[in-house]
């Protein structure tokens, strides 16, 4: 059994990892919202990489041909792999949302579920950006 002491340690621990994550999560955000502000004509997707690749490895275009085949390939799929594990995740991210929203005071609850509508909002609307279309 856990003495008190050792509880609130463990819960601190928790606590501190969780707004780790958060941190991280919110940091990428910002950058890949900056970057892609900085530069809205840069490619995305395949054709963010294929560019990438022409420019460090000087592909021929026999090269470029055949790697954009396989790249392409492989990209669509990791699309159809993403949604078939998508729903452990978000059954996942569900529990983590119910599971820190116990620890929250009502008030703060109904912040958190407008901060996490936001970020999801927003996650959404870069894919939609970034490919064109709804991914």
């Amino acid at each position: 059994m856990l003495n008190r002491s050792t509880a609130w340690a463990a819960a601190l621990l928790a606590a501190t990892f969780a707004a780790g994550v958060a941190v991280g999560v919110e940091g990428r955000a910002l950058w890949v919202r900056r970057a892609g502000a900085a530069a809205p004509e840069r490619a995305r997707g395949v054709d963010r990489m294929m560019a990438e690749l022409d420019d460090e490895l000087r592909l021929t275009p026999a090269q470029h041909d055949s790697v954009r085949a396989i790249v392409q390939r492989h990209w669509t799929a990791m699309g159809a792999q993403w949604e078939r594990v998508r729903p452990p995740f978000d059954s996942m991210r569900a529990r983590m949302d119910s599971e820190v929203s116990r620890q929250l005071t009502p008030d703060q609850q109904t912040r958190y579920r407008d901060h996490v509508a936001r970020y999801r909002h927003q996650r959404e609307r870069e894919k939609t950006d970034s490919s064109g279309k709804k991914e």
